[in-house]
């Protein structure tokens, strides 16, 4: 079983409720399973979001759209993770975020196809990133991540999950799915108000004529409007983890002092 886990939540500190933002009068993470519902190897769609109450919409929307939802802790994602997972009992698991609705389904099969060809414990196409950001896919066995559950201490691999597992290369095998293309210096994820009308302008061109349109679509619509290439390109890929690096200092530093 591939168990895809699609986490979202409305509580994020750059663009609150981002993922129920309306393109087109529907909203970005319905956008987003209706994207991911194209790949052709997942066995099941499973949004995780959090316990708290600010959260409940995204309960609603899942049920509207019948997807599984899962409920639990907000800041401690991996455990969130593996209590979703666990449910499943999977053998593997593709990770994805909700701020992502431009996700290519086919790149999703084709990472899948290379994870298990390869025999990984886990791959990705961001370990060296040649995607556009905002097409990031991981996926893992199980095992490992029951395995970070565990032993996982440091805020950086807790609230991003799969740290742990991809930090340890002579622990666990890692594959990098690389693009014949460099296209990392595009951001198509949504973190900031101009990375949401990127992607609804890149909707409203495309998706009323062609709902299931493709990653190259988007690339010849961005030849065509050559300006929005760099439109929201001064923000820092990763933000997040970066900033859960700062805590992991805090961390070390005070379990030394203890």
């Amino acid at each position: 079983m591939i168990l895809a886990i699609l986490q979202a939540r409305l509580s994020s500190s750059r663009l609150p409720g981002k993922v129920l933002k309306p393109i087109l009068g529907i909203p970005m993470l319905a956008l987003q399973i209706e994207r991911i519902r194209d790949t052709k190897l997942l066995s099941l769609i499973l949004v995780a979001t959090s316990q708290e109450t600010t959260d409940n919409p995204i309960e609603e929307l899942c049920n509207n759209q019948r997807v599984e939802c899962f409920r639990g802790q907000l800041h401690d994602v991996l455990d969130r993770f593996y209590q979703a997972a666990k449910l499943y009992s999977p053998e593997h698991i593709v990770r994805l975020t909700g701020d992502c609705p431009l996700t290519d389904p086919s790149l999703i099969d084709e990472v899948i196809n290379f994870y298990l060809t390869g025999n990984f414990d886990y791959a990705s196409n961001a370990l060296t990133p040649t995607y556009p950001d905002g097409l990031d896919v991981e996926i893992f066995r199980f095992s490992c991540l029951e395995q970070a559950w565990e032993e996982a201490q440091l805020p950086s691999q807790r609230e991003h999950v799969t740290p742990f597992i991809y930090q340890q290369p002579k622990r666990f095998k890692i594959g990098s799915y690389q693009n014949n293309i460099d296209l990392s210096h595009l951001r198509w994820t949504v973190d900031e108000l101009v990375d949401f009308q990127l992607v609804s302008k890149i909707y409203e061109s495309l998706y009323t004529k062609k709902p299931k349109f493709t990653t190259k679509d988007i690339l010849d619509f961005l030849r065509v409007n050559a300006e929005l290439q760099t439109w929201n390109t001064c923000y820092q890929r990763n933000e997040g983890f970066q900033q859960s690096l700062l805590k992991d200092e805090v961390f070390i530093k005070n379990a030394n002092e203890v």
